[in-house]
């Protein structure tokens, strides 16, 4: 049998190694997980902490055998995928489990690897979790807003209060946030490559604009966020329209632009295609997956680019 060791109340760092060994490193799918107090190793480990200087260490390899079991210890007991035998900021527990993986799994730098989008997701939540891991979210952007809570490190400390000495619950819960975040990075890195290979930009009455023909809706967000004033989105196969103006900001005078002309001027040319203006004005759509009844527009991706030009 095959087992991941970390530490009691797994904080971000444990969870994280546990979920890449079990995920990624071959043969290790269906290893059981134990906890031990932070800093020890499994009962019966043959490996001792040696000291010297001021650094702490355990001598041998990743892989232990104790018994007719395997065992790899994460984020505790000093070995080799543990970090607190340094003072180095830049590496944690996941980082050295993560770059012990790529050289173990050849599905990830091998022949038929994984998609470099895929290592790139895994590699951009090592590096946030690295960063949670020494305490620098407390230099974030805005870092005492409430908003703050409403995240993965928020819920995490929540569910220890609502659900004391649960090791257990909080691996399930890890395991399925960070399987789910992989998606929505790899979904972030295809829309900034799209953003940036194949965005069409143009000028608007409300700003700077970029439309794209694309099934990736991620595109959308992003733009706004990167300063777009207007964007829209086209799908290739459905032919679903999205068009969206910067939204106006809460508790501000200013309201902004309004996309009453420009769904007036799509309704006259293409009179057969379902048009819904929400009703701030500033999200215009034709069809959506909410709706199959509504029918898509006739109008290529340039055509509604011109109407949006044009108003």
């Amino acid at each position: 049998m095959k087992y991941v060791v970390t530490h009691t109340s797994p904080d971000w760092d444990a969870l994280g190694s546990v979920w890449l060994i079990k995920k990624y490193l071959p043969g290790w799918q269906e290893a059981g997980v134990k906890f031990v107090p932070a800093g020890q190793r499994i009962k019966n480990s043959k490996f001792k902490i040696q000291v010297g200087g001021e650094l702490k260490q355990v001598t041998g390899d990743v892989i232990e055998n104790i018994g007719r079991d395997e065992y790899i210890h994460v984020d505790t007991g000093l070995g080799p995928l543990d970090h607190h035998q340094t003072d180095d900021m830049h590496v944690c527990g996941m980082s050295r489990t993560w770059e012990y993986i790529r050289r173990e799994n050849q599905e990830i730098e091998g022949e038929n690897r994984m998609t470099d989008e895929h290592v790139e997701a895994i590699s951009r939540i090592v590096n946030i979790i690295v960063q949670i891991d020494h305490f620098q979210e407390v230099f974030w952007g805005d870092p005492v807003a409430d908003y703050q809570e409403f995240s993965l490190n928020g819920t995490l400390d929540g569910l220890k209060l609502a659900k004391p000495n649960e090791d257990e619950t909080y691996l399930t819960y890890g395991i399925e946030s960070l399987n789910a975040l992989v998606h929505e990075f790899e979904n972030r890195i295809w829309a900034e490559k799209e953003i940036k290979q194949k965005g069409t930009e143009f000028a608007s009455r409300w700003g700077k604009g970029i439309g794209f023909e694309t099934i990736n809706d991620a595109v959308l967000k992003l733009s706004q966020k990167i300063g777009y004033e207007i964007v829209m989105r086209k799908d290739p196969h459905k032919g679903y329209v999205r068009i969206k103006l910067r939204p106006a900001k809460v508790d501000t005078m200013q309201k902004g632009g309004d996309l009453t002309l420009a769904y007036e001027n799509l309704c006259k040319i293409d009179p057969q295609a379902t048009w819904f203006l929400h009703i701030s004005k500033k999200m215009l759509l034709n069809g959506t997956p909410k709706n199959p009844d509504m029918v898509p527009t006739r109008l290529s991706l340039q055509e509604i680019i011109k109407v949006l030009s044009g108003v």
